[in-house]
């Protein structure tokens, strides 16, 4: 029910908005504003998007919890979606949604309301665990042929020749 209420909330807030701001400074300086947020979020966009994938990519290899640096990248592009949507409710919304704090503060609200009953890397596995031998120990079938050893000088080398 929320859902339809936001699809029809929302227009009305922009279609407001339009008439208000397009009163006070006219029609081409209103879409003017709207094009230029547009242009201005997308490039907002793309610097926070590729910080929230380096942070991705560093809990990734540092095997820690990918959640915070997947939800960020998210709302991220949540907010390019709303950025690229003409209007200044939804250009608002866009723009403090790149804003980290604000990330950050939407996500330890959805995180104290989600809870996670259960979570499991598959049918009775344990995650793998880095280590010399990789994996968790599988073995893995293959083929192979013998390389010769390469063939060494069996005196010392002045440095003039190449063995």
């Amino acid at each position: 029910m929320w859902l339809f209420l936001l699809f029809i909330l929302v227009p009305l807030i922009e279609i407001g908005l339009f008439i208000q701001v397009g009163g006070l400074i006219g029609l081409w300086p209103t879409l003017g504003v709207v094009v230029l947020t547009a242009i201005a979020g997308t490039a907002l966009m793309r610097q926070q998007g590729a910080l929230a994938l380096a942070q991705l990519r560093t809990s990734f290899n540092e095997l820690r919890d990918p959640a915070e640096p997947l939800a960020h990248g998210a709302m991220i592009l949540f907010s390019g979606a709303l950025l690229l949507t003409p209007g200044f409710f939804t250009d608002t919304v866009g723009f403090l949604l790149l804003l980290p704090p604000v990330r950050r503060a939407a996500y330890n609200w959805l995180r104290s309301r989600v809870k996670v009953q259960t979570f499991s890397y598959g049918e009775g596995q344990t995650p793998p665990r880095p280590g010399p031998r990789g994996g968790d120990g599988d073995v893995i079938e293959g083929d192979f042929s013998e390389v010769p050893p390469e063939k060494r000088a069996t005196h010392h080398t002045s440095g003039w020749t190449r063995h």
